[in-house]
């Protein structure tokens, strides 16, 4: 198994997760919470589609608001998928691409395992809150996680209406192609230069 535990704790946040990669078509499981309700749900879609198995605890200073959790997060889940890959060095498909729609809307992931960080990210949300997660805190996680995992990640909302509908078609999109770049494949690495 590829697994990774990172604890990352600075005055505004206490975060301990693990991370496991699974093999493809494995149901992955989230346990623990991350104060937000809402994102807590993300994150079960996310290890549920991605086949990948999460255990977290975390507290963060929620009285301020959710940025500094959700950025946080973002940042130890990278370094976390990160890290299990480097556990392993069997080489990986690399590249994932994913849509999944969510009643309405519609959303493409499409993501390189490169270690070249870089996020674009084409989404827009009508409210400020879905539930307690705060819509422009969904890029912050997003980018935090492709910086500190070193995955150039490209998300975009091709359809929707309802926020609840665009972040959970993202999120599960995300999943989809994470899994698909992360599964072991046979052969020499994807690089002509040899490494990633």
């Amino acid at each position: 198994m590829r697994t990774a535990t990172v604890s990352r704790a600075t005055k505004e946040t206490d975060i301990r997760l693990t991370l496991t990669l699974l093999p493809a078509g494995q149901t992955g499981k989230f346990s623990g919470s991350s104060g937000i309700g809402f994102l807590d749900h993300m994150l079960t879609a996310l290890c549920l589609h991605g086949d990948m198995n999460l255990d977290l605890t975390m507290t963060g200073d929620l009285a301020v608001d959710g940025h500094h959790s959700v950025e946080d997060l973002g940042i130890a889940l990278g370094d976390a998928l990160r890290n299990a890959l480097q556990s392993d060095t069997t080489p990986v498909c690399r590249y994932g691409t994913a849509f999944v729609p969510m009643d309405e809307s519609l959303a493409r992931a499409v993501l390189d395992l490169s270690g070249r960080p870089y996020l674009v990210f084409d989404a827009a949300f009508d409210h400020r809150l879905v539930g307690t997660l705060e819509t422009d805190l969904v890029r912050e996680f997003f980018y935090a996680f492709a910086v500190h995992s070193g995955t150039t990640l490209h998300l975009t909302l091709l359809a929707g209406g309802n926020d609840h509908h665009k972040i959970e078609a993202l999120f599960k999109a995300f999943a989809r192609a994470l899994s698909q770049a992360f599964q072991p494949k046979a052969g020499d690495l994807l690089s002509t230069k040899g490494v990633l």
